[in-house]
C-alpha cells in the first residue's frame, strides 16, 4: 500500500534492495513523482477524489493504493506510508542500543512446533490482543502477534532507545509527507527501515488497522506491492519503534523503525 521503498542512503548494489534500500534513485522501488519531489498520494486533503495522479505511478484516486484506506474509498481511517529502508552495509555503525522486551503472539493457536513457516497463513488477521494502555508497546504487541500467529517467526524486541526518534518523524511527517523525517535525517537512532500509517483515526485504529493491512501485502514481486510486510519479516531485523504523533486536527500519525 502507498508507495513502497523510500530511500535513505545511496548504494550502486541494486540486487540489494529488498532490505537495503538506496537514495533517490530507489532501485525501482519509487514512482517517478515521487523522485520527482511530488507528494504521496492519499496523504494530502483531496488526493483521493482530485482527478490527479500526484505521485505520478500511473493511478488515480482510489484506484492507487495509497487511497485504500481512504473515506471516499470505503474504510474511513488512513493510508499506508510506503517503505523507508536504509542500508545495513555501513550504514548501520553506531545506531544500535539496549532495546526493550517484545511482545508475544499465540492468540490463533498457531501450531509452531516446526518453527517459522515458509509463508504466511493465508488471510491470517487474529483479533487484536487487549491494550496496555501503552500505544507504542501495544503496537510491538501487534507486529509480534501477526509475525507469531500468522508465520511462527520469533518476536521483536521493543526498541526504547529509538521511540524518541520515531515520535519526531510521526510529527516531522504530519507536516510533510510520509518519510520525510527518515530521508531528512531529522534525528538519531533511526534504525535500517520504515513503515508508515499517516492520517488514521486513532492509535488504536493505527494498530488494529494499518498494521494489518501491511502485513496483508504479504510475500512476493515486485517489492512496491508487498514491501511493509517484507520490512515487518525481515530476518535481518530484531527490534521495532513504534513512534505517533497527533495533530491538532486529531489525526494520528504512526511510524515503525526497524533495527
Amino acid at each position: 500500500m502507498g508507495r513502497f521503498l523510500e530511500s535513505a542512503w545511496f548504494t550502486a548494489a541494486c540486487a540489494a534492495c529488498l532490505g537495503i534500500a538506496v537514495i533517490g534513485l530507489g532501485c525501482g522501488g519509487e514512482s517517478a513523482g515521487e523522485r520527482a519531489g511530488l507528494r504521496f498520494e492519499g496523504t494530502e486533503p483531496g488526493d483521493c477524489e482530485d482527478g490527479a495522479d500526484n505521485d505520478a505511478d500511473g493511478l488515480f484516486d482510489c484506484d492507487d493504493s495509497g487511497c485504500a484506506a481512504s473515506p471516499l474509498c470505503n474504510t474511513g481511517t488512513g493510508g499506508v506510508g510506503g517503505i523507508a529502508g536504509t542500508g545495513g552495509i555501513g550504514g548501520a555503525a553506531g545506531m544500535g542500543g539496549a532495546s526493550g522486551t517484545g511482545g508475544t503472539g499465540g492468540s490463533t493457536g498457531t501450531n509452531c512446533d516446526g518453527g517459522p513457516l515458509a509463508a504466511p497463513i493465508p488471510n491470517c488477521a487474529p483479533s487484536p490482543l487487549p491494550t496496555t494502555g501503552d500505544p507504542a508497546q501495544d503496537c510491538v504487541d501487534r507486529i509480534n502477534q501477526l509475525r507469531f500467529d500468522c508465520q511462527c517467526l520469533p518476536p521483536l524486541q521493543r526498541w526504547t532507545e529509538g521511540e524518541s526518534c520515531a515520535d519526531q518523524h510521526a510529527l516531522y511527517d504530519s507536516t510533510r509527507s510520509a518519510h520525510s523525517g527518515f530521508r531528512d535525517d531529522i534525528c538519531s537512532p533511526r534504525g535500517w527501515a520504515q513503515n508508515e500509517c499517516p492520517g488514521w483515526n486513532s492509535e488504536q485504529h493505527i494498530i488494529t488497522g494499518c498494521l494489518q493491512a501491511m502485513w496483508d501485502e504479504g510475500p512476493g514481486e515486485p517489492y512496491i506491492e508487498h514491501g511493509h510486510y517484507i520490512n515487518m519479516t525481515n530476518p535481518s531485523y530484531s527490534m521495532v519503534a513504534c513512534g505517533f504523533y497527533e495533530t491538532a486536527g486529531g489525526q494520528f500519525w504512526s511510524v515503525q523503525n526497524f533495527q
